[in-house]
């Protein structure tokens, strides 16, 4: 099995889980009770760590061929940590989603807010953690081997390094449709 699929059912599993134990909520008594402000919690979780894993893979890859290019040219280190460097906004993008779910929640000014949710608003809470979410995990992980190969471009001439941070710049756009869609889904929260 490849890891898009792998990942794909993980999420799915996840997200049905969650909707059988959703439904059994008010049934229940326990140390985790899921209920709507589980379900959005779970939304900056998706948002938060999806993104963050796509940026901590995509720094990965880019860091790994900076890090060997710079064994033969040392001098090029601003420009490698540039490239190194970029794929980490996918986890930023991620970060803000999730600080805004918390705060259209109500749970920053107040714990007790999220139970004041409904089961509706927590599943669009959910929701609109996952664009962000998915699109930073694609996009940091695929914005990592385009900065990865700019690096090869740099090593051969250092003036190609706007040209390579342009190129990595097309797949970031999809980490920041990812965060609008998020922020569109929150602000149809009423």
């Amino acid at each position: 099995m490849t890891r898009k699929f792998t990942f794909a059912l993980a999420i799915i599993a996840i997200l049905s889980v969650a909707t059988a134990f959703a439904q059994e909520a008010d049934h229940e008594e326990g140390w985790f009770k899921w209920d709507a402000g589980s379900l959005a919690l779970i939304g900056v979780g998706i948002a938060v760590v999806l993104a963050g894993f796509g940026s901590a893979i995509g720094i990965g890859i880019a860091a790994n061929t900076s890090i060997g290019a710079m064994h033969e040219h040392p001098g090029l280190f601003p420009q490698f940590l540039l490239l190194s460097a970029l794929p980490g906004t996918q986890g930023i993008y991620g970060f803000v989603a999730g600080f805004l779910i918390i705060l259209w929640t109500g749970l920053l000014n107040d714990p007790s807010a999220l139970a004041s949710l409904t089961p509706i608003q927590g599943w669009h809470f959910l929701f609109a953690g996952v664009p962000v979410g998915l699109a930073g995990l694609m996009s940091g992980i695929h914005q990592g081997k385009v900065c990865a190969s700019g690096v090869g471009l740099v090593v051969r001439d250092k003036a190609n390094v706007a040209k390579a941070m342009t190129l990595a710049a097309f797949v970031e756009f999809y980490a920041i449709l990812g965060l609008l869609a998020s922020v569109l889904i929150l602000l149809s929260i009423s």
